[in-house]
């Protein structure tokens, strides 16, 4: 991982670097280079601040508590033994898990790309429709960035929050997706040529969370691997 982020942040940077050199109105001066690399800064820094922030949380081998309150029901399960527990958190992740894993983390990458890819470096002096769309999407990507990064950890540190967390930045992304669409809606002098491609993103963007949600959800609840890891039960004969 240590790895991983030092090649992330050295990427991000460098790209930064080129589309505020390459930006369509140059900087004047390095106070405003600065201002317009800051968004990209942002998306660097996200999930390296996510990843620390759970990884100091969660440190390796420990077996949290669960929660009071009991919200996966499906299925018939009885408490596992401590020992059981134990080998499955010290074994870590397996099988259809390592699929979830993967997909998680690759929702930084991906979402990192596309945000590279449609937001240009924009000067103070641009129209206000061009700082409503950087805003937004900046907002966006950094959001779950840092919250998918988050969930890696939890998953990888065999949490019994995990399902919820996921669950809440499944919610969080759609949420915000609709709310970027309706608010650059409303935002005046946007022309047509930049906004169809762009709600075009918006609404992939939803279908691809729903997607993830009807695979994955049911997996989560019935799954005997995550109902051990995650929530400390096997199933019941009863």
């Amino acid at each position: 991982m240590e790895t991983l982020i030092s090649g992330w942040i050295g990427t991000i940077l460098c790209i930064a670097l080129v589309k505020t050199l390459l930006a369509p109105t140059p900087a004047t001066s390095i106070a405003e280079g600065m201002a317009m690399a800051l968004p990209f800064l942002l998306l660097a820094a996200a999930p390296v601040a996510g990843f620390r922030l759970a990884a100091g949380r969660f440190p390796k081998g420990r077996i949290s508590a669960q929660p009071i309150v009991r919200l996966a029901r499906v299925g018939n399960w009885r408490n596992a033994s401590k020992g059981d527990v134990a080998r499955a958190v010290a074994g870590g992740s397996g099988g259809f898990l390592v699929s979830l894993l993967i997909g998680i983390i690759l929702n930084v990458p991906v979402r990192a790309m596309e945000f590279l890819a449609s937001v240009p470096a924009i000067n103070p002096g641009d129209p206000r429709w061009a700082h409503i769309i950087v805003l937004a999407m900046t907002v966006d990507v950094v959001v779950m960035t840092f919250l998918y990064m988050i969930c890696f950890v939890m998953a990888l540190r065999s949490v019994p929050l995990f399902p919820r967390f996921l669950a809440l930045a499944w919610v969080a992304d759609m949420a915000l997706q609709v709310g970027m669409a309706n608010y650059l809606a409303n935002t005046p002098g946007m022309p047509t040529s930049v906004a169809q491609p762009l709600f075009g993103l918006l609404m992939g963007n939803i279908k691809k969370v729903w997607i993830s949600v009807m695979i994955w959800l049911p997996y989560l609840l019935v799954s005997k691997q995550v109902n051990l890891q995650f929530r400390h039960r096997v199933r019941s004969d009863a």
